[in-house]
Formats: structure tokens, sequence, C-alpha cells
């Protein structure tokens, strides 16, 4: 429709553009991925030069059946200080957890945001029909944000 104002016809207001909201356009997709047959010697080597704090666990078919974090090997280190072992040859499959909860890659951003501070994780594997598609990780969500412009929410 067109507004007249005073005589003048004027095209109507443009709608801002919506910024895309989704996890899906934020996660990342090239990770890091451990076995449930890896050791926790590896997991911890990766961890540490890669600079990320934890990763998914895939079986031999590509199924998501767990995920690894630095607390998780953190546990398996205190254990080891009071063992007197240097090396952690504990696999994955141990430590890992396997309950994993996972988002849809079509939640928003503010939903997966209150994910982030009802569950208190710091990473979750996106995952659609079953198949890991990437991950979003609080650092993903909180780089997110400011990019988006104000009129945009």
């Amino acid at each position: 429709m067109v507004k007249s104002f005073q005589g003048v016809r004027m095209a109507p207001p443009k709608k801002p553009r919506v910024e895309h909201l989704l996890v899906k356009d934020h996660m990342s997709t090239k990770l890091t991925t451990f076995s449930p047959d890896d050791t926790l010697d590896q997991v911890m080597e990766v961890l540490t030069k890669k600079k990320i704090s934890g990763a998914p666990v895939l079986d031999k078919s590509g199924m998501l059946v767990g995920i690894i974090s630095e607390v998780d090997c953190l546990k398996e280190i205190i254990k080891g200080k009071y063992t007197n072992t240097p090396k952690f040859p504990a696999k994955v499959s141990e430590h890992m957890t396997r309950d994993v909860i996972t988002l849809s890659p079509d939640l928003s951003l503010f939903d997966a945001a209150g994910k982030f501070l009802e569950l208190k994780i710091r990473r979750f594997p996106v995952v659609l029909n079953g198949e890991l598609l990437g991950q979003i990780s609080l650092s993903d969500l909180i780089r997110a944000f400011p990019k988006l412009k104000q009129t945009t929410w």
C-alpha cells in the first residue's frame, strides 16, 4: 500500500532485513571428533593443541555416541595423582558423557541461549535425523549476538 503525506505519494517503509538467528547459521561444522577407542592421553593432547574444551565422540559408522570434555579428563588426572599413574591409557568410552543433549539446526539462537543457561553446558552437538551436522558452543553464541543489528531482533 502506498501512503501519502500532504499529497506526496510515498513507498511503504522497508522492513528491516531479518538476520539469521538459527543455530545452523552460527554452528561450527569443521569439528574435531574422537572415537570411543581413543585414549585420554590422545584426547588431552588434541584438546591442548587445538585449544578446545571438548569434542563429540563418533562410532565407526559416524554416529554420535558421546561427548568428551576437559572435565572428563580432569577426573582421570585426579585419579592418576592418587594412584601415581602419569599416563592416562583409559579409553574415551569409559569417561565420555553418553546421554548427550543435542540441539536442532533450526533452533533459534535465543532458545539455544536458554539451553546454555538452563543446563550449564559449554557445547551442544547439532543433530538432524541422527546425523551430526556440527556443534554450537557458548563461544559461538556469544560471537553471534554482537553481529546482529538492534533492528533485527
